[in-house]
């Protein structure tokens, strides 16, 4: 455990991409459990999952939990590789039932009928690979634990 939660305390940017991409990524998380931000909540975020993505249940739990928790996790610096690990392994789910076919663009607008490219995915697991390969860095609970220890 005590590798898992290894972490250089001085890695700024290992904090950096984790607050991006929690400020990027908590508000979805946000909308699937809670409704903020517009959202559906997890009853309507289960019923599209479920009934419209045809993800088991399970799944369906999975991707909401991880993309509300995992988030908050990641931003603080908690648990920081199995949260990006959970984070990618989400965001591949999600890329590959949904995105992958409509090509490399988001197409806001651009082509009617055609829904959003995997440009952001790369963007995203470009990011997410640093804390999985740095732990948390500066101001982290991991960094925390383990200099206690």
């Amino acid at each position: 455990m005590k590798k898992l939660l290894a972490t250089n305390s001085n890695n700024r940017m290992v904090f950096i991409v984790r607050v991006a991409l929690g400020i990027t990524i908590f508000p979805h998380g946000a909308q699937k459990l809670l409704g903020w931000f517009g959202g559906y909540g997890y009853n309507g975020t289960m019923g599209f999952l479920t009934g419209q993505i045809h993800l088991p249940w399970i799944i369906a739990l999975l991707v909401i939990l991880i993309e509300f928790f995992g988030l908050l996790l990641l931003i603080f610096g908690f648990l920081t590789r199995i949260a990006a690990f959970a984070l990618m392994a989400s965001f591949l789910g999600v890329l590959f039932a949904v995105h992958i076919g409509n090509g490399f663009f988001m197409n806001w607008g651009m082509q009617p009928n055609h829904g959003e490219g995997y440009e952001y995915f790369i963007l995203l697991f470009g990011l997410v690979i640093m804390p999985l390969i740095g732990g948390g860095g500066k101001a982290s609970v991991d960094a925390a634990i383990t200099k206690n220890k």
